[in-house]
Protein backbone atom coordinates (compact mmCIF):
# COMPACT_ATOMS: atom_id res chain seq x y z
CA UNK A 1 0.00 0.00 0.00
CA UNK A 2 1.18 3.38 -0.98
CA UNK A 3 1.13 5.96 1.51
CA UNK A 4 1.69 9.50 0.63
CA UNK A 5 2.63 11.89 3.16
CA UNK A 6 2.41 16.02 2.36
CA UNK A 7 4.58 18.61 4.30
CA UNK A 8 2.31 21.46 4.89
CA UNK A 9 2.66 25.18 3.68
CA UNK A 10 2.76 27.77 5.51
CA UNK A 11 1.54 29.87 2.45
CA UNK A 12 -2.55 28.91 2.08
CA UNK A 13 -2.38 30.78 5.98
CA UNK A 14 -0.72 34.16 4.39
CA UNK A 15 -3.52 34.46 1.02
CA UNK A 16 -6.05 36.26 3.46
CA UNK A 17 -3.71 38.23 5.50
CA UNK A 18 -2.38 39.81 2.13
CA UNK A 19 -5.43 40.05 0.49
CA UNK A 20 -6.56 41.90 2.96
CA UNK A 21 -3.67 44.22 3.46
CA UNK A 22 -3.92 45.25 -0.26
CA UNK A 23 -7.70 46.05 -0.09
CA UNK A 24 -6.91 48.52 3.10
CA UNK A 25 -3.81 50.10 1.27
CA UNK A 26 -5.86 50.45 -1.50
CA UNK A 27 -9.07 51.99 0.00
CA UNK A 28 -6.74 53.87 2.28
CA UNK A 29 -4.43 55.23 -0.60
CA UNK A 30 -7.85 56.93 -2.23
CA UNK A 31 -9.54 57.80 0.91
CA UNK A 32 -6.08 60.48 1.15
CA UNK A 33 -5.69 61.42 -2.54
CA UNK A 34 -9.01 60.39 -4.09
CA UNK A 35 -10.97 63.00 -5.58
CA UNK A 36 -13.18 63.35 -2.14
CA UNK A 37 -10.13 62.47 -0.01
CA UNK A 38 -8.68 64.52 2.89
CA UNK A 39 -5.96 65.78 1.18
CA UNK A 40 -8.71 67.36 -1.68
CA UNK A 41 -10.70 68.84 0.95
CA UNK A 42 -7.46 70.98 1.82
CA UNK A 43 -7.16 72.07 -1.67
CA UNK A 44 -10.84 72.81 -1.56
CA UNK A 45 -10.13 74.72 1.50
CA UNK A 46 -7.46 76.41 -0.05
CA UNK A 47 -9.27 77.77 -3.08
CA UNK A 48 -12.36 78.79 -1.20
CA UNK A 49 -10.42 81.11 0.57
CA UNK A 50 -8.82 82.57 -2.27
CA UNK A 51 -11.51 82.74 -3.92
CA UNK A 52 -13.05 84.57 -1.40
CA UNK A 53 -10.18 87.10 -1.37
CA UNK A 54 -10.85 87.45 -5.38
CA UNK A 55 -14.42 88.25 -4.59
CA UNK A 56 -13.45 91.02 -1.45
CA UNK A 57 -11.29 92.44 -3.99
CA UNK A 58 -13.70 92.92 -6.95
CA UNK A 59 -16.72 93.92 -4.35
CA UNK A 60 -14.29 97.14 -3.45
CA UNK A 61 -13.89 97.62 -6.58
CA UNK A 62 -17.89 97.39 -7.66
CA UNK A 63 -18.62 99.87 -4.67
CA UNK A 64 -15.79 102.17 -5.80
CA UNK A 65 -17.45 102.32 -9.40
CA UNK A 66 -20.86 102.81 -8.33
CA UNK A 67 -19.69 105.96 -6.13
CA UNK A 68 -18.11 107.35 -9.02
CA UNK A 69 -21.27 106.58 -11.12
CA UNK A 70 -23.42 107.77 -8.49
CA UNK A 71 -21.65 111.09 -8.20
CA UNK A 72 -22.71 112.00 -12.13
CA UNK A 73 -26.27 111.42 -11.60
CA UNK A 74 -28.59 114.77 -12.30
CA UNK A 75 -29.46 114.64 -8.53
CA UNK A 76 -25.83 114.69 -7.29
CA UNK A 77 -23.59 116.11 -10.53
CA UNK A 78 -20.53 117.22 -8.95
CA UNK A 79 -18.87 119.47 -11.61
CA UNK A 80 -15.09 117.95 -10.54
CA UNK A 81 -16.03 114.57 -11.00
CA UNK A 82 -17.62 115.87 -14.31
CA UNK A 83 -14.64 118.13 -15.07
CA UNK A 84 -12.38 114.80 -14.44
CA UNK A 85 -13.71 112.42 -16.65
CA UNK A 86 -14.16 114.93 -19.82
CA UNK A 87 -10.57 115.99 -19.41
CA UNK A 88 -9.69 112.14 -19.21
CA UNK A 89 -11.86 111.34 -22.12
CA UNK A 90 -10.56 114.32 -24.71
CA UNK A 91 -7.09 113.85 -23.45
CA UNK A 92 -6.75 117.61 -22.23
CA UNK A 93 -5.49 119.79 -19.79
CA UNK A 94 -5.40 123.62 -19.40
CA UNK A 95 -2.20 125.66 -19.74
CA UNK A 96 -1.36 126.33 -16.40
CA UNK A 97 -1.88 122.57 -15.33
CA UNK A 98 0.94 120.10 -14.75
CA UNK A 99 0.47 116.80 -16.84
CA UNK A 100 1.87 113.92 -15.41
CA UNK A 101 2.31 111.05 -18.10
CA UNK A 102 1.63 107.42 -16.84
CA UNK A 103 2.41 104.37 -18.52
CA UNK A 104 -0.29 103.13 -21.41
CA UNK A 105 -0.99 99.99 -19.05
CA UNK A 106 -2.55 101.44 -15.54
CA UNK A 107 -5.88 102.99 -16.14
CA UNK A 108 -6.44 106.26 -13.53
CA UNK A 109 -9.06 105.76 -11.12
Amino acid sequence: MWTRQHKQRNTGRLIVPALAAMFLSYFGFHAYHGEFGIYSKYRLEARAVELQARLDTVRAQRLDVERRVHMLHDGSLEKDMLDEQARNALNMSHADELTIMRPSGRRIN
